[in-house]
């Protein structure tokens, strides 16, 4: 356990006794770890002769270890001596004697759930949260140099009270909450036996050939980022980037791994199928949620959808670039935005057209309202041609077509981003999505088949994959539906799967029998709580809890259904690895640039949970540079870098709702 947590282990070999080897100088100490720590220090104590061979950068870094471990002492024992100071009896003066003055205690201060309590003292548990703070929204050191910082942390923690300095947050706390994220993670990690993890690949690119792929691991007990490399040397070179996935693979073993999802930035294809040569039991993945946002793209790109989409801008710009004018439009919808922000800019297109149309009936009454006919905007000409734009019933008639139509690949996007675990459904949830607008445009069949093109060609070329079959064949809800009709080839594409994954004679031992035992759902699967579970728990759980009748394809279906199927794992910031990344950063050496990002985006997973009610395709402010609301005189979008809109707040637009029919003998499911 020791060896775990003390960071200082990977200096040294572990002897005999208590002696240690250090690897710089192969010196062996007595006195384990402590001694080491002075060696590898330089510090002149207790006769530890200095390490000549140990690099600068472990150096600052033992010191700083040994600098936090004296403070945390040193606050022990401020607190033992407070704690006897507060149970020593009181000595009374005489009486005759004046008494001073008595002090006014400090007030008392109210929090937020109602209790009371005392000003909080100085603590390394107040010097954790304020570190934390700085890490976590990449805030400059030099700001604990400022005047102000150090009056705001007085006002919090009362006359005295000091927050960490810029050179501690800089070291020590740098170090120990890297070492303490690098605990958790190895917690997560001992769950892969299990279900395996989901390498992800988000990558950055710009007209100036700067490439920057930021690594995640994802499984279901948490997503954590690995690690941020700049490529842009070599982002062309196939060679170059295998190299780069084979070492970060080798960084979490291979037989950790059951899929490595990229985001097609770049052209990962030759990657792809490097993985897929090279290591039996990996698959490579493109991700859904950019396949997805293509399609919205490809959706707005129809001429006629242009045309609405560019009357529809023409308003909001007018609205958004006057504060009195959004200020208005606010009061008459409740205070709600028409305008939203989300997780890719095509969907944007989409969800502010649904927020329009869900507040079209405000803004035509706002428009006409006395308070804006008196005022100065009433007259001018873009005012003109926004009331005859709201007055435009052909117009309306088209967005709440748009609307409908894109709605159920909304609906998609949605299910697959936050960090679910949704591969097993991914199959299906298109599946609907074509089916809805199949059932939409039921009497236009031109209409139909310009959608559903757009569908299928992104389908088949950039988000089919065997494990999504084979996660769908899997899926308890899926396959023990009356009404779902497998193809051929989703049957195919799972034993493809399962010959990888098992790839010896005896891992496949009787898996024939256990195939035909999970279909007819006998044993464990045939249980009554197991057929109740089917459609309410995740199908990676649901295969954990009642598999046992079939164990080896129950360790198989773990493994898949435990993966996500998208790199949409939270809000990219890449102006943070911008940042990290800067030549201006030259100064900090790339292992302290390394950590920060590591320690950063750490701290933003860890705190981005959301109520599950909460739309996760949805950001919450708006942005102020996009097409909605700025005028742009040559768009040149960059592909992550770009802002998009929010999801509609209300129900389905489509009123044509999915019914069971979809899934009739003659329609079979998964006809993609």
């Amino acid at each position: 356990m020791v060896r775990e947590k003390d960071v200082c282990w990977e200096y040294c070999d572990k002897m005999e006794g208590n002696k240690v080897r250090c690897k710089f100088c192969l010196r062996v100490l007595n006195g384990g770890i402590s001694r080491l720590k002075f060696h590898l220090s330089r510090l002149p104590s207790k006769g530890v002769q200095p390490c000549s061979k140990v690099r600068d950068e472990v150096t600052e870094r033992v010191k700083a270890i040994i600098a936090m471990k004296e403070e945390e002492k040193e606050a022990a024992n401020a607190k033992k001596q407070r704690l006897a100071e507060a149970k020593s009896p009181r000595i009374v003066s005489s009486p005759k004697v004046p008494m001073p003055p008595v002090e006014t205690p400090p007030p008392v201060v109210k929090l937020l759930t109602g209790c009371t309590t005392v000003r909080p003292q100085p603590s390394l548990e107040v010097e954790r949260c304020v570190a934390e703070f700085f890490f976590e929204n990449k805030l400059d050191f030099s700001v604990a140099n400022s005047s102000s910082y150090l009056l705001m942390l007085e006002a919090v923690g009362g006359p005295g009270f000091k927050g960490p300095s810029a050179e501690a947050l800089r070291t020590t706390w740098l170090q120990k909450l890297k070492s303490e994220i690098t605990l958790q993670i190895k917690d997560i990690e001992k769950d892969w036996a299990t279900t395996g993890c989901t390498i992800i690949a988000e990558t950055w690119t710009d007209n100036k050939s700067r490439a920057l792929i930021n690594f995640f691991a994802s499984s279901p007990l948490g997503t954590f980022f690995h690690k941020s490399v700049d490529a842009s040397t070599y982002f062309k070179n196939t060679k170059c980037l295998c190299d780069l996935f084979d070492s970060i693979i080798q960084d979490f073993g291979p037989e950790n791994v059951v899929q490595v999802i990229t985001d097609n930035a770049l052209n990962y294809a030759n990657v792809g199928n490097h993985i897929m040569q090279n290591y039996s039991t990996i698959f490579w993945s493109p991700c859904a949620s950019h396949c997805l946002n293509l399609i919205l793209e490809d959706f707005s790109k129809i001429d006629w959808v242009n045309r609405c989409i560019l009357q529809a801008q023409s308003i909001t710009r007018f609205i958004y670039n006057h504060t009195w004018l959004r200020d208005l439009v606010r009061k008459f919808t409740g205070g709600q935005e028409i305008v939203r922000t989300g997780i890719t800019k095509s969907t944007s297109i989409f969800l502010t057209l649904q927020s329009i149309l869900k507040h079209k009936s405000r803004l035509k009454h706002m428009f006409n309202s006395p308070e804006y006919s008196s005022s100065p905007y009433a007259n001018r000409p873009h005012s003109m041609a926004c009331m005859d734009i709201l007055d435009d019933n052909e117009l309306w008639r088209a967005v709440e077509e748009i609307a409908a139509v894109s709605e159920p690949l909304l609906k998609v996007l949605r299910d697959v981003s936050g960090g679910k675990p949704a591969i097993g459904s991914i199959y299906e949830s298109m599946t609907k999505a074509k089916d809805s607008i199949r059932t939409y445009y039921i009497m236009d069949e031109g209409k139909c088949k310009t959608f559903l093109d757009i569908v299928d060609r992104r389908w088949h070329n950039q988000l089919h994959s065997p494990l999504h079959a084979a996660a769908a064949y899997l899926n308890p809800s899926i396959q023990y539906n009356p009404e779902v009709k497998f193809l051929g080839i989703i049957k195919e594409e799972f034993i493809a799967v399962l010959d990888k994954l098992l790839p010896t004679p005896e891992l496949r031992h009787d898996i024939t029998g256990q195939i035909f035992v999970f279909r007819k759902a006998q044993g464990m699967f045939g249980s009554n709580l197991a057929r109740e579970a089917r459609t309410t728990t995740f199908p990676g759980m649901w295969w954990e809890q009642y598999g046992d009748s079939a164990p080896g394809l129950q360790r198989v279906a773990v493994r898949i259904l435990s993966q996500v199927c998208s790199t949409s794992t939270f809000e990219r910031n890449w102006s943070t690895v911008q940042q990290i990344h800067s030549e201006r950063n030259n100064r900090l050496d790339k292992e302290t640039m390394s950590d920060l990002l590591y320690v950063h985006y750490n701290l933003k997973l860890r705190s981005r949970g959301k109520p599950a009610d909460v739309d996760p395709i949805v950001l919450d402010e708006i942005d102020m540079t996009s097409d909605w609301v700025e005028e742009t005189e040559n768009p040149n979008p960059t592909q992550w870098l770009d802002r998009f809109s929010s999801a509609l707040d209300g129900g389905d637009l489509n009123t044509r709702q999915f019914s069971n029919a979809i899934f009739g003998s003659n329609d079979h499911i998964f006809g993609l």
